[in-house]
């Protein structure tokens, strides 16, 4: 039976009459089987998300190549404007058909310049700023120009004035980054500031009214680049065992790795995602522009960003099993995966109302073991990670036995 739950503001399901096996404050209504959706994700949508892979692979090998607070914090502000860009082409995707005609041509070059972009990253903020600009300029001219034109081609004059409020943050964003390629110092610095708060701040100001997506080819395209971040960090377990000798302590340390990013898979796919797709099919047309804005556009940032961080941590730490490990990469080892949690945790508060307080708890601990991760052999500082993560995991497992199997099997 339900029973209403006043401080989360939701319907929250007991099982067999026990108020103690709650279902995490889900709504009944997302216990039921999804809708089985029109459009899906093209295979030239996945073909543009290999540069985005790549971009992410160089994103992290540029801080594990001299680990600091400074290239850390550069390496994030890499990773958002290069999300922004391929969320908006996630959107665009979910507007227009990206296998035919002239959108597929506008796609393939806008993967070359988002590959030279990619190619620039290591020295975005040194002496190949001025390229990074320019290419990420051209990607972006790319994608306002292929919503004109689609616009245009439908004789959508709605699509065509929400496509023309959205270019007027975007591309004067852009234009800073073309700005900070050709400075030093502090006015690069306030160039890609005023770039980050353009871009995300400009669609909540300039708002998202006459947007409409299609909710199952929105939410898949997520799923994909939540997969995307995951791959990179098994990536770099292996570039992290590459260059030292395959002996216990990196084969354990290899094993440590993937049961991580084992549970960090978990966290994401086993139910949020499923919920979620869900309360997006569900909505009113108005408010699922805004889900989507909020919880994949904003939200899913923090994800990949704390699964990229973690990848950094993780690879300097198979190059080091036996060492301490210094103090950028036990925050990003164990800061990652906290960051991961905590949006995830977010991203149910937004989709069904309520926290998910184990995950913030178990982020609260992994931030916490950041002084012990410096001060233990980089191998125990991964194991303590693993233990921790994981451990969340077989919890949730067993807590929400009952509700776990009902989100996925119906019933």
């Amino acid at each position: 039976m339900s029973v209403a739950d006043e401080s989360e503001g939701v319907a929250v399901e007991q099982i067999d009459g026990d108020p103690d096996r709650r279902t995490a404050a889900i709504p009944a209504a997302l216990f039921e089987e999804p809708q089985v959706g029109e459009q899906r994700v093209t295979a030239l949508e996945l073909f543009f998300d290999l540069v985005f892979v790549f971009a992410i692979t160089q994103t992290t090998g540029y801080v594990s190549a001299a680990p600091s607070w400074t290239r850390l914090l550069e390496a994030l502000a890499i990773l958002a404007v290069l999300w922004f860009a391929w969320s908006g082409y996630a959107w665009l995707g979910n507007t227009a058909n990206t296998d035919e005609g002239l959108v597929r041509v506008i796609l393939f070059a806008a993967m070359a310049a988002m590959l030279i972009a990619s190619l620039a990253v290591p020295h975005a903020f040194g002496g190949d700023g001025l390229i990074f600009g320019v290419a990420y300029f051209v990607v972006r001219v790319l994608h306002i120009g292929c919503y004109a034109a689609v616009a245009r081609a439908r004789n959508d004059a709605t699509l065509a004035a929400v496509v023309w409020r959205l270019g007027s943050t975007i591309m004067p964003a852009a234009a800073l980054l073309v700005l900070a390629g050709a400075l030093s110092g502090a006015p690069r610095t306030a160039c890609w500031v005023a770039a980050l708060l353009l871009d995300y701040g400009g669609i909540v100001v300039r708002g998202v009214a006459g947007w409409r997506i299609e909710p199952g080819h929105f939410a898949e395209r997520h799923n994909a680049v939540i997969i995307i971040a995951l791959g990179e960090s098994i990536v770099s377990l292996g570039l992290g065992a590459a260059g030292v000798p395959l002996d216990a302590g990196v084969i354990a340390g290899a094993l440590l790795g993937i049961a991580t990013a084992a549970a960090l898979w978990w966290a994401y796919f086993d139910v949020v995602s499923i919920v979620a797709e869900r309360r997006l099919r569900r909505a009113s047309p108005d408010e699922q522009v805004l889900i989507a804005r909020d919880s994949y556009t904003y939200l899913h940032l923090p994800m990949v960003a704390g699964i990229v961080v973690f990848a950094i941590g993780v690879k300097r730490t198979l190059e080091h099993v036996g060492t301490h490990l210094p103090i950028v990469v036990a925050v990003a080892l164990c800061a990652g995966v906290a960051l991961y949690l905590l949006a995830l945790s977010a991203f149910k508060r937004r989709n069904v109302g309520s926290f998910n307080r184990q995950r913030l708890v178990v982020a609260a601990l992994l931030v916490c073991l950041v002084p012990a991760a410096t001060a233990v052999p980089a191998l125990l500082a991964l194991g303590l990670v693993t233990l921790v993560t994981c451990g969340l995991i077989a919890f949730e497992f067993v807590r929400y036995a009952e509700a776990r199997d009902r989100i996925r099997h119906g019933g």
